[in-house]
C-alpha cells in the first residue's frame, strides 16, 4: 500500500497556510481559488476542516469521465487527471462528493489534489499538523473512510 493525506479536523486551526502553500506549489501564485486543498469554516461552531480529494476507492469522478482524462494509477489509491485527455465537461465536477475536483475558468482545467508527487505542500505548511501524509494500512484507511463518510453526511445536511 501506499501513504496518502489524512486530516486531523480537531487540530486545523483555520489559518489557511495549506491553501496558500498548495496555489503556490501548483500554479506558482497565492490565489486559493487555484488551490486544490480547501478549508471550510464554522465559525458559529469553531470549527475548520481542510478537505482535498479523499481519493475515493469507487471514485465517481473516475466512473463519470468519458475520455479517461480521471483515473486510478496503476497499483495506486491516487485519482490522477491527465489534462491532455480532458474535453472539459465538468462531469467529474458534478460527480464529487466532497466537492474537491474543481473547474478553474482562469486556467480552463479541472484542479484536484495529486499529493504534489508525494510531497504535499499542504502537509509541510501546517503549523499544528492537522494534514499528515502517512503509511495507508487497514486501520488508518477505515479511519479516513469513517471520516469521509460523517462529512459526507453532514454536507448532505447542510444542502
Amino acid at each position: 500500500m501506499g501513504k496518502f493525506i489524512m486530516i486531523h479536523p480537531d487540530k486545523c486551526t483555520g489559518c489557511k497556510n495549506c491553501v496558500i502553500a498548495c496555489s503556490f506549489e501548483k500554479e506558482k501564485q497565492f490565489r486559493p481559488a487555484a488551490a486544490r486543498i480547501h478549508v471550510y469554516t464554522w465559525e458559529r461552531e469553531g470549527i475548520s476542516v481542510p478537505m482535498m480529494c479523499q481519493q475515493c476507492s469507487d471514485a465517481p469522478c473516475v466512473s463519470v469521465c468519458p475520455t479517461g482524462a480521471m483515473h486510478r494509477v496503476s497499483g495506486s489509491s491516487l485519482i490522477e487527471y491527465d489534462a491532455s485527455k480532458c474535453i472539459r465537461c465538468r462531469m467529474c465536477v458534478q460527480a464529487c462528493p466532497f466537492g474537491n475536483a474543481v473547474y478553474d475558468s482562469v486556467t480552463d482545467a479541472i484542479l484536484k489534489c495529486d499529493t504534489c508527487n508525494d510531497n504535499p505542500a499542504c502537509v509541510a505548511a501546517c503549523p499544528v499538523n492537522a494534514i499528515e501524509y502517512i503509511e495507508e494500512n487497514i486501520s488508518t484507511r477505515s479511519r479516513k473512510k469513517a471520516f469521509a463518510k460523517k462529512f459526507k453526511d453532514a454536507f448532505q445536511e447542510v444542502a
